[in-house]
C-alpha cells in the first residue's frame, strides 16, 4: 500500500505529506502509524518499558512530534 499511485488516497486533506510519511516509515519502521479515532492520527512508538502513543490532529503535526520524539536520524524510536 505504499505505492505512489495510493499515497494521496491514504493522506487526502495533506497530501503533501505523503513522500514524508513514507520517508519516516523507512527510516523508523518499528513505529506504528495510522488515522487514530474522530479524524486524528496517532502513532505508537515502542519503548523498552512499553509504548508511546502521540496523537496529532493531522498528519504534520504528528510528524513534527515524531520528529521531536526520535531526535537524530539514527534508525531507532526514542533517538
Amino acid at each position: 500500500m505504499n505505492g505512489p499511485a495510493l499515497r494521496p488516497l491514504l493522506v487526502p486533506d495533506e497530501p503533501d505529506q505523503a513522500a514524508r510519511l513514507a520517508a519516516f516509515r523507512v527510516a523508523y519502521p518499528v513505529v506504528t502509524i495510522g488515522p487514530g479515532q474522530f479524524g486524528t492520527w496517532e502513532a505508537l512508538v515502542p519503548e523498552a518499558s512499553g509504548q508511546t502513543v502521540i496523537v496529532r490532529h493531522t498528519l504534520r503535526e504528528l510528524l513534527d512530534r515524531l520528529g521531536e520524539v526520535t531526535g537524530p536520524d539514527d534508525g531507532q524510536p526514542g533517538g
